[in-house]
């Protein structure tokens, strides 16, 4: 899940890089997919459709689409219920190794009212750009970031176990 949206994030700064052009997305998003040409078409239309939603939600310049973030939002209500309910000690040891990262991250952030998890996923988004960009990332900053990263695979895997219903709060 959290890989999901992370990779959303992604595709979102492509479009706006692409300036939305579809023949600019055929060319260098779709036509990296080596698939048959039915697939090429349905990534395509995937790729056009996420492209029309941000230019509807009014989200070119920046910011994510309302879908993401609710499944941002889902991710957070689920990660309280998993604190409050203490059913996961080890979620709850992850969080309180990731709290202190994540209130650091906060204080340097211009969205400091934002909630945890959402916090956590732009941690991890801006050290995704970082390397991307091959920018150096301190030991320190790893360290940190793993940090997150540990916590947002459990939460992710918690909570597609308790969609599929193999987990209960």
């Amino acid at each position: 899940m959290a890989e999901y949206i992370l990779y959303l994030w992604q595709v979102e700064d492509l479009l706006r890089a692409l300036n939305f052009d579809l023949d600019q997305i055929g060319k260098l998003l779709v036509a990296r997919f080596e698939v048959d040409d039915d697939t090429r078409l349905e990534i395509y239309d995937w790729y056009k459709n996420l492209a029309s939603m941000m230019e509807k939600e009014r989200m070119t310049k920046s910011g994510h689409l309302q879908f993401i973030l609710n499944l941002i939002d889902d991710l957070n209500q689920f990660h309280l219920q998993l604190l409050q309910s203490g059913k996961d000690p080890q979620y709850l040891a992850l969080f309180q190794f990731a709290k202190p990262v994540i209130n650091e991250f906060k204080s340097k952030s211009q969205d400091k009212d934002e909630h945890d998890i959402r916090m956590a996923f732009q941690a991890l988004y801006s050290i995704m750009l970082l390397r991307l960009q091959k920018k150096e990332i301190s030991t320190s900053t790893q360290t940190a970031i793993d940090h997150i990263s540990k916590m947002m695979g459990h939460l992710s895997a918690r909570y597609l176990q308790h969609e599929k219903g193999t987990f209960e709060i």
